[in-house]
Order: structure tokens, then sequence, then C-alpha cells
């Protein structure tokens, strides 16, 4: 198979999600993923994405966020979020599973992409954070 590559860049504003959906199907029918993978990989992406313009470049239009994603190793789906923001600890975000936070509305995010994923990682740099989405094809 040979080597697909995808980008998109976009500002930090929440109404570029739209994008960042037609972008997810564009390169998911391209890269012939499966379809029931498909709904958790668009939220898991979505997810990622929100944290980037929300809490790392807080919806600050003048920075962005660049999505790559291409295959690796034949078999897994690669997706590198990256923002301008300064980084974060992911331990430290509470369990949204936990009683005391089950009304909160944060760390969601994070617990929903561990589970559509096969495996989430972060790359903290001094130009930004790298949210690193792996799906097993």
């Amino acid at each position: 198979m040979a080597e697909k590559e995808f980008y998109l860049e976009i500002d930090s504003d929440p109404n570029n999600l739209i994008t960042v959906e037609e972008f997810v199907n564009y390169f998911t029918i391209e890269l012939k993923v499966k379809q029931e993978k498909i709904p958790g990989l668009l939220l898991s992406v979505t997810e990622a994405t929100t944290n980037a313009i929300i809490h790392a470049n807080k919806s600050n239009i003048n920075k962005k966020v660049k999505i790559f994603v291409n295959v690796e190793d034949n078999n897994k789906l690669v997706i590198r979020v990256k923002d301008e923001g300064v980084g974060f600890d992911p331990s430290e975000v509470p369990d949204p599973t936990a009683p005391e936070n089950l009304l909160k509305d944060s760390g969601r995010g994070l617990y929903l992409m561990k589970y559509y994923l096969d495996d989430l990682q972060y790359k903290v740099t001094p130009e930004g954070t790298e949210t690193i989405l792996i799906l097993n094809l």
C-alpha cells in the first residue's frame, strides 16, 4: 500500500470543528477504515482538537491546531494533533468515572479517547503539545 499522508491546519476557533469532522470522514474513506471504527475515531479526533483549541490555545484564533495523519507499519493509523499551548499532565485530569466527578463537564474527553483508541500518547515540546492517537486498522 502506498504511503498516504493527510494534513489539516485550523485556527483555534470551535466553529472549525465541522472542518475537522469533514477531514476525518475524508481520510477514513481514503484509508478504508472499517465502518465500525469510524464513530469512535471521529469522537477521539474531535475531542483531541477541542482540547487543543479550548484548553491549550485558549480559543486564540491567532494560534493554530495542526493535524497530521498517516499509516505506520501498514496497520496503525497515527493521528497527531499539535497545539501551541504550554502542555499539561494527563495524570492530573480527574477520573470522570469517580463518583465525585460524575456530574462535572471536564475530563470525559481523555477517558473516551482511551476507550476508543488502541493507544493515546502525549509529547510536550517547547512549541506546544502533541496528542498522538493510535488506532489499529
